[in-house]
């Protein structure tokens, strides 16, 4: 199996180690700056360059870019992939992409699917990648039909090499309204919360919980900031619905109501509880 890479900072650069480990997997990888590209042939990650000439020899093609930028690539190389092979982005929303990406390659001969890795880390670039960054971790995938189970078990032994887990299949639409919650407010509400005057005092005063949240607090503004304002729909909804709650601890509090911060507290314990038992 031949696989092309399309972006070698964390997400594409941890794709191709992942794939290298397999000796029966041949690796193309390709990067807006060549210096990385270079270096990552020196690393072993990549056996060669990802060039338009070599798209064809791809089974799977995997673009690990901004939506935008995705796009982008996917129009500028739309006479270039394999009839026969799969296209699929990584990137955070889904919506926007797939809209986009599914007619163009109808009109283009060509098969695409939305994905979505879900893991990662706070920080950004290929040299934070490693191979083992999806073992055992969720994979979403936005497929064009959802009635094929031939096609959906070809993609699920496409990513196999790479070590993911689950593999959830769902729309566009769904993806998108699950994420603002599970990822994106998460780094929001992080980020925000760093921003207390208190924050620079806390050295000596802070410990698991302080780290458990801030983690995703130091995070790429630019791709963050593109994913957020193409969801920012579900991002309002989950927003309003944080600021609600946030109000009601703070009358609680405001007015030395116990009982009611008691009830406030009990009711988010049993309400973890329920959700991950």
């Amino acid at each position: 199996m031949t696989v092309g890479i399309v972006g070698l900072g964390l997400i594409g650069g941890s794709l191709a180690k992942a794939y290298k480990r397999d000796p029966a997997v041949t690796v193309l990888g390709a990067n807006r700056s060549r210096s990385v590209t270079e270096f990552a042939l020196l690393d072993g990650a990549i056996d060669g360059e990802l060039t338009a000439d070599r798209l064809a020899d791809c089974d799977l093609v995997l673009i690990a870019l901004y939506p935008q930028a995705a796009m982008d690539y996917l129009t500028a190389h739309a006479d270039d992939f394999s009839k026969t092979g799969v296209v699929m982005d990584c990137a955070g929303v889904k919506r926007g992409i797939c809209a986009f990406a599914f007619p163009l390659a109808a009109a283009h001969g060509f098969t695409f699917v939305g994905g979505h890795p879900m893991a990662g880390t706070q920080f950004s670039g290929y040299k934070y990648s490693r191979a083992n960054l999806y073992d055992r971790a969720p994979m979403v995938i936005v497929p064009p039909v959802y009635d094929d189970p031939d096609f959906l078990q070809r993609v699920k032994e496409l990513l196999k090499p790479a070590g993911f887990g689950r593999i959830s299949v769902t729309t566009a639409a769904a993806h998108d309204e699950m994420i603002a919650f599970t990822s994106q407010m998460c780094h929001v509400v992080s980020n925000g919360y760093i921003k207390s005057p208190t924050a620079a005092r806390h050295r000596g005063f802070s410990a698991g919980s302080y780290k458990d949240l801030t983690r995703v607090a130091w995070l790429n503004a630019d791709m963050w900031s593109e994913l957020i304002l193409d969801n920012r729909d579900n991002m309002l909804s989950e927003m309003d619905a944080f600021i609600g709650s946030m109000t009601a601890y703070r009358d609680a509090i405001a007015a030395n109501d116990r009982d009611a911060l008691r009830a406030l507290l009990q009711e988010g314990k049993e309400r973890k509880e329920q959700i991950d038992g």
